[in-house]
């Protein structure tokens, strides 16, 4: 289970390839232009598919910047142009492969399994956190209570974790939108209190009276280790 930046201005791509990577089990932020690529990369993902020709700030421009910034997140470049000029300069600048349109999802997913898979042992954190009696195995994306393992949804996860990583930050319900489903998600805040129910329902002794995920109210959440 990885967290996807997907970024391409072409809506029917975009929804594509939500579609296709959520069922293949990923946590997928989906992005439109430059600027909104850059803020979801530089928030932390595990891998970023990017379309050379965004508007505003072009994808040959936000590979620049981030290596730039030194983020080593894994780039699958997506590209109509035929000029292969293009795509070497993509690769060039720290691209690890590239697809040209027209391209399958399953094409697709299969080119980031592979750059996942050999890019792993440099990046995959061995960080486990644990709160009272739950741990969550950031490596293995896997949380377990008492030592059994939950069943947790990508998002579930991607909620719990974030929380798990800021102790006692409290977040607002729109950065926790942003955060865990993306700048472009059209759902509003009550999507999170769902999914917060959910989370505490799995790792609460008792989800009626939550002592892990504290409620602030007239704002957002926190975790209370």
């Amino acid at each position: 289970m990885s967290t996807i930046v997907v970024a391409d201005d072409e809506r029917e791509i975009r929804e594509l390839l939500v579609y296709a990577l959520e069922r293949d089990g990923h946590v997928v932020h989906a992005v439109a232009d430059g600027p909104s690529t850059l803020r979801a990369a530089r928030s932390g993902a595990d891998a970023l598919i990017l379309d050379l020709g965004l508007p505003v700030v072009d994808g040959l421009e936000v590979l620049r910047t981030l290596r730039r910034e030194g983020h080593d997140v894994p780039v699958l470049i997506l590209t109509a142009r035929g000029d292969e000029v293009d795509r070497v300069l993509g690769l060039e600048l720290g691209g690890d492969d590239y697809l040209s349109k027209p391209f399958s999802a399953r094409e697709l997913v299969a080119r980031l399994h592979a750059i996942l898979r050999r890019l792993a042992p440099a990046q995959v954190r061995s960080r486990t956190l644990r709160v009272g009696d739950v741990e969550i195995d950031e490596a293995a994306r896997e949380v377990r209570r008492a030592g059994r393992a939950l069943a947790f949804k990508p998002r579930e996860y991607a909620l719990l974790a974030l929380l798990a990583a800021n102790p006692n930050v409290a977040f607002s319900r729109e950065t926790l939108l942003e955060r865990v489903w993306g700048f472009e998600f059209e759902g509003d805040a009550r999507t999170v209190d769902v999914h917060v129910r959910r989370v505490r329902a799995k790792v609460e002794e008792n989800p009626e009276r939550p002592r892990l995920i504290a409620t602030v109210r007239g704002y957002g959440y926190k975790l209370t280790p």
